[in-house]
């Protein structure tokens, strides 16, 4: 194997993460979906912790494969909590977003 050659190929420019980032003239409904996606998060973080400690059947439950759907599951029940409504934590973060969007303008 040649140190010299890289292992992956280069990112197009289109595909980069910096392509992908928010503008600074980002509109409000562009700041609703980035707090919804956070409290969507953050949601499923904590439904994963909380359910660290509960214990499967082990007769028809248990094994690596429900430790992965379970995530997948915390994460679908994380997004819809947030698009209805959630904890609150969107709307603090999208008052965040547009009030530092603000302060960028001036």
């Amino acid at each position: 194997m040649d140190a010299s050659k890289p292992i992956l190929p280069p990112v197009p420019p289109a595909q980069a993460p910096e392509a992908q980032a928010p503008k600074p003239g980002t509109n409000a409904a562009d700041a609703r979906k980035a707090a919804e996606n956070f409290e969507a998060f953050f949601l499923s973080q904590s439904l994963d912790s909380m359910f660290a400690g509960v214990e499967t059947d082990s007769l028809f439950g248990g094994g690596q494969a429900e430790k992965v759907y379970r995530s997948l599951l915390n994460q679908e029940y994380a997004k819809v909590a947030a698009k209805s409504g959630g904890v609150g934590i969107a709307d603090a973060v999208q008052r965040e977003i547009l009030r530092m969007q603000e302060a960028q303008k001036k």
